[in-house]
């Protein structure tokens, strides 16, 4: 079965998805306290798996869901734009008692960005190899 092209436009519903995402880290992040998760986790990798999936959403809006498209220019607008994001995050953080800005925190978002990014672009390597088989 061929694929079917996405509907270009829908566009503005993948960037509503996006700013849900992002509600949601800036609701998480205006917490004082958050619960304690199992395993006690690192900071830094807790930052870096809730960014991973907003870096892989930025694409997919980017491209208006066109797997075809995503490209390492893709990856690197989104990535940029996670981290901005997560650096206006850590300035909101500035004024939520109990939290801090944090330079670590930001690099943890930004990798997470990136990570998530390109396993947007190696995803769309390997289906566009599948679709050519």
């Amino acid at each position: 079965m061929a694929d079917v092209p996405p509907d270009r436009r829908a566009g503005w519903r993948r960037w509503l998805v996006v700013a849900a995402y992002l509600a949601l880290i800036f609701f998480v992040s205006a917490q004082s306290t958050l619960p304690a998760l199992p395993g006690s986790p690192s900071e830094k990798l807790l930052h870096a798996t809730a960014y991973a999936p907003m870096g892989a959403l930025v694409v997919w809006a980017l491209v208006r869901g066109d797997r075809r498209r995503v490209t390492f220019r893709t990856v690197v607008l989104a990535t940029l734009f996670c981290t901005m994001y997560g650096w206006a995050d850590e300035l909101h953080q500035l004024f939520v008692p109990g939290r801090h800005y944090d330079l670590r925190d930001l690099l943890a978002d930004a990798t997470g960005a990136f990570l998530g990014a390109a396993a947007s672009w190696a995803w769309s390597i390997i289906a566009r190899g599948n679709a050519d088989a």
